[in-house]
């Protein structure tokens, strides 16, 4: 609990043993999501240090990040832009491709989502090892975009996807971090 009586963030996320493979440990926001308090929370958390940066336009990446980026943009009174997986959206599309442990994916925005000189802020629900964050990064310079930074409620340290994202020249913004995988 936190000083306040209220839920922490972290108590409101639940672990699911053994998702989607045997010794990983799925830390799922839904349930925090769910909680009036802890949304407002979250949104609040990851909006906070970016209220008098300039920010142009918010980017979510699918699917969770849909959620938060909405809101963080509402917030923000900023537009809101979706990164989504190859093939999802219609019109004209640029992707950037990543690796996973299983294969190569790709994920795509419109091509004339974000005009070059845009100052973007990137929200999603958790950075891991960091392939998604990186791959949405490098899309968005490609767009001609300045990424502010990136903002993510859950972070798990021990896979190094916040330091690389740093080593990319971003500047990251975590609400909790959980140990292990």
């Amino acid at each position: 609990m936190s000083d306040f009586g209220k839920p922490a963030l972290a108590d409101l996320i639940r672990t699911i043993p053994d998702y989607p493979k045997a010794g990983i440990q799925f830390r799922d926001v839904t349930t925090l999501i769910a909680d009036p308090v802890g949304l407002r929370t979250a949104v609040d958390g990851l909006l906070w240090p970016y209220l008098r940066e300039p920010v142009d336009v918010v980017v979510g990446i699918e699917a969770r990040g849909f959620i938060l980026g909405g809101a963080v943009a509402h917030e923000l009174g900023r537009g809101f832009v979706p990164i989504r997986k190859k093939g999802k959206l219609p019109g004209k599309t640029i992707g950037q491709d990543y690796t996973l442990e299983y294969g190569v994916d790709t994920i795509e925005i419109h091509a004339d989502a974000i005009a070059p000189g845009q100052r973007v802020l990137v929200i999603d629900d958790l950075i891991a090892t960091g392939g998604t964050a990186i791959a949405a990064t490098e899309l968005l310079r490609r767009s001609g975009a300045s990424v502010v930074g990136a903002a993510f409620v859950v972070d798990l340290p021990d896979l190094g996807g916040s330091q690389k994202l740093r080593e990319k020249s971003v500047v990251v913004h975590t609400l909790v971090s959980f140990a292990g995988d």
